[in-house]
């Protein structure tokens, strides 16, 4: 019994010395300062930052074939050197020979894995040919297997190689107007589309702050973010964050919001930590007035978002503000909450202000509602190529198995959409995400004469009867033609029945409309743009100048939501700016990381090797 006692006492004292064991490190105990601290800090945002928002470069020597005497035998490098080893691994017995044809190249090839990336998933890729090689062009051209490593490092003076982090194969997607004889450099260099496997998923999660790493503060995180979000798995019902260490909280993304991952941490860093009742009803008062204040909306929004059920209210009564800005972010948070009241509201901004257009597309298809569906279907019948096919794209995004738009496709991963809808006639292809191919609009034609290539091996040409025959021409193969109609759905079908890849069918009907043999609209990734300015008020807010009334500099404005990811064009590390680092870590190291959270990063200093400025008409798609 006395030990009993002593055993007792002994435990006593542990716990009230605040020596308790988690994770393999003590708790440190909580000083008066804690306290202070945990009344003074009650959102996430104040204790955390965001691990794992940005993007992690992988490369890769890679080889094509396919080529048509356009490729080269590579010189003496390290690259060659590298991929002749890569070919030994694989088998290949005489690689020096392989590499001698003109029908092969080696190329560099790069890419990024999105922040949030889960393993299997697909991402676009970049290449281009050494700065020494005599390659002419990579036009129809195959890239073999590659494994793509993180970008090594230097440690002890030597360098070691990075982890393979992705797979990639697939066809080269090189700019069908390049002349090879004109323009060598975009002849060989381009994307391959949705070609890259992810091997692992990017850890997503929050890093406490300096200062504020400890056990009860990781615990307070993990389970004020538990209690606003959930997530299913294997058919339970579990927390999206998971405290690791004193230090890291595991953050899952939430389905809902799967393709906005930026607002999803935004939301989560809005979280009260430990509010009490009466507090959290002072929040909300205070949140209502400042909701419809266009200058405090934004933030307002977000954290009347993170509130859940007990933020809609104010946001519902936001909705009825004169203020076009306050009546914005109401319903762009209310659409993540899946409210019905959004959709109206978001659908005037989709169509009527390019500003708006990217994050109202975005949060209608995050919608679950019927009626957004609806709304985004009646888009595919404007005029503005960007509302048409970014309204299909986050049609795809809600429901990909939808009849209306789910498609078929081609091979493994050409997607093709033949849609019924009204407007005019649009061909939109893509250059970015994955290879799609989307025709709004039935029973478009050709006009004849017209002959064109669809790669290297396929001709489409126009007979005297009207029809148009596509042919095959490859060797050690026996030639193959399909006789079809003038209509565009027919010849594609026959392109790619012929063994015609995605590259193949985009040159042919980009050369197609070149020749004027296509008088549809003709549309290369019309996107909606993040970062156009807006009028703030358009009524008053005005500055004169040579009689004329022009927007004066103060009522430019640029939307503060956080940006979607869903048509995010990016594929290099460059790409991404300096701002979209946005407060967060990214190394595993997090004492260190912490320490220095909001210096610039190795991607944001770096520039990319070299890719064409991909210059946009706002006129034409507005």
């Amino acid at each position: 019994m006395k030990r009993l006692q002593k055993w007792t006492l002994a435990t006593l004292l542990t716990f009230l010395c605040g020596c308790t064991w988690f994770g393999g490190k003590n708790m440190r105990s909580q000083s008066p300062d804690d306290k202070s601290t945990a009344k003074k800090h009650r959102l996430v945002g104040d204790l955390a930052v965001p691990y794992g928002l940005y993007p992690v470069r992988v490369e890769a020597i890679g080889f094509v074939t396919g080529l048509k005497g356009t490729g080269s035998d590579p010189a003496p490098s390290p690259q060659r050197t590298e991929l002749i080893d890569e070919m030994r691994t694989r088998g290949v017995a005489n690689p020096s020979a392989v590499l001698a044809t003109n029908n092969t190249s080696l190329v560099l090839v790069q890419a990024v894995l999105r922040p949030g990336i889960q393993k299997g998933e697909r991402f676009d890729l970049e290449f281009r040919v050494p700065s020494q090689s005599d390659t002419t062009s990579l036009r129809g051209g195959y890239l073999l297997e590659t494994r793509l490593r993180e970008l090594g490092a230097m440690a002890d003076g030597r360098y070691h190689e990075g982890s393979v982090l992705a797979l990639a194969e697939g066809p080269l997607l090189v700019d069908p107007s390049a002349d090879p004889k004109k323009d060598r450099i975009m002849s060989t260099r381009g994307r391959v589309l949705g070609a890259g496997v992810a091997l692992k998923s990017r850890p997503l999660g929050l890093v406490l702050k300096k200062g504020q790493q400890t056990i009860m503060n990781s615990s307070r995180v993990q389970n004020a973010v538990n209690k606003r979000f959930s997530t299913y798995e294997g058919g339970n019902k579990i927390g999206v964050a998971k405290a690791q260490t004193e230090q890291y909280i595991k953050l899952d993304v939430h389905p809902r919001y799967k393709d906005n991952i930026n607002r999803y941490v935004q939301v989560v860093r809005s979280i009260a930590i430990n509010e009490t009742d009466s507090d959290r009803l002072k929040r909300i008062a205070r949140l209502e007035k400042e909701i419809q204040d266009r200058d405090t909306a934004a933030e307002a929004a977000l954290q009347l978002e993170a509130l859940n059920k007990d933020g809609i209210p104010p946001l519902l009564k936001a909705l009825e503000s004169s203020d076009r800005e306050v009546r914005f972010y109401a319903a762009e948070a209310l659409a993540y909450l899946d409210r019905h009241e959004a959709v109206m509201p978001l659908s005037e901004a989709a169509r009527e202000e390019p500003a708006f257009r990217i994050f109202a597309l975005t949060a209608l298809s995050a919608m679950q509602d019927p009626a957004a569906f609806e709304q985004l279907k009646g888009m595919l019948s404007m005029s503005s190529a960007e509302t048409r096919y970014g309204a299909f794209r986050s049609l795809w995004t809600m429901n990909p198995h939808d009849p209306f738009v789910r498609g078929e496709v081609f091979g493994d991963r050409f997607h093709y959409h033949v849609l019924d809808v009204g407007g005019p006639a649009m061909i939109h292809v893509t250059r970015s995400r994955l290879p799609e191919l989307v025709l709004f609009g039935k029973d478009q034609e050709f006009l004849l004469p017209i002959t064109v290539s669809a790669g290297n091996q396929i001709i489409v040409k126009s007979e005297e009867s009207g029809e148009i025959t596509v042919s095959k021409f490859a060797v050690h193969e026996a030639d193959q033609k399909r006789a079809v109609s003038k209509n565009v759905d027919e010849v594609v079908r026959a392109i790619v029945e012929l063994g015609g890849s995605y590259p193949d069918v985009v040159q042919a009907l980009q050369e197609a409309k070149a020749a004027g043999a296509l008088v549809s609209r003709f549309e290369v990734d019309a996107l909606p743009q993040a970062g156009r300015n807006y009028e703030r008020n358009a009524e008053g807010d005005t500055a004169k100048s040579g009689g004329n009334d022009l927007p004066s500099e103060k009522s430019r404005k640029k939307l503060s939501s956080p940006l979607p990811a869903l048509f995010d064009s990016k594929v290099s590390a460059a790409s991404y700016k300096e701002g979209d680092k946005s407060n967060h870590v990214q190394s595993s190291d997090w004492k260190e990381e912490v320490k220095k959270e909001e210096k610039p990063g190795f991607f944001g200093k770096m520039k990319w090797w070299g890719s064409k400025k991909e210059e946009t008409d706002a006129e034409s798609n507005t």
